[in-house]
Parts: C-alpha cells; structure tokens; sequence
C-alpha cells in the first residue's frame, strides 16, 4: 500500500505532470507522472536521493536560462530580394 503523503499538480503545453510524495513499507518517494493524452509515464526517486535530484534540476535551469529563449516555433524564412 501506498499512502499520499503530498501531490503537486503541474501542465505545461499538452503534458500533466503529477508530483506525488508517497510512503511504502521500504520507505518514502517520489514519483513523477507524466500525463501525455491519457498515456502515463512515471519515475520514482527514493527521499534520500531527492536533494541530488534537486541540484541536477537546479543546474539545468540554470544552464537554461544563460541559454536564453528556447522558441520552439520555426524561425521563418528569409525575405526574398
């Protein structure tokens, strides 16, 4: 058995993201769901790996941001001359 100890609830684009801190008999976790269409990914990360966790997604914002906007929408074409 699993009990709900918090959950989050994130939407980016077309994506649901479900942050969901849970407890078992082996322990406390989180596990990340992603939503996509009614089809669902999940990663689960044991609480003691949590603040590694929390660095990496921390230095992969912040790289991201000195990268600048990421506009995922095609640049248009050149004007003809």
């Amino acid at each position: 058995m699993q009990d709900a100890l918090h959950s989050e609830k994130v939407s980016v684009e077309r994506k649901i993201f479900f942050f969901d801190l849970k407890e078992n008999q082996r322990g406390r976790f989180l596990r990340i769901t992603e939503d996509v269409n009614g089809r669902r990914n999940a990663i689960v990360v044991p609480t003691a790996g949590l603040e590694d966790f929390r660095r990496a997604l921390l230095a992969i914002m912040d790289r991201d941001q000195h990268l600048g906007s990421s506009d995922p929408s095609p640049a248009p074409p050149p004007a003809s001359t």
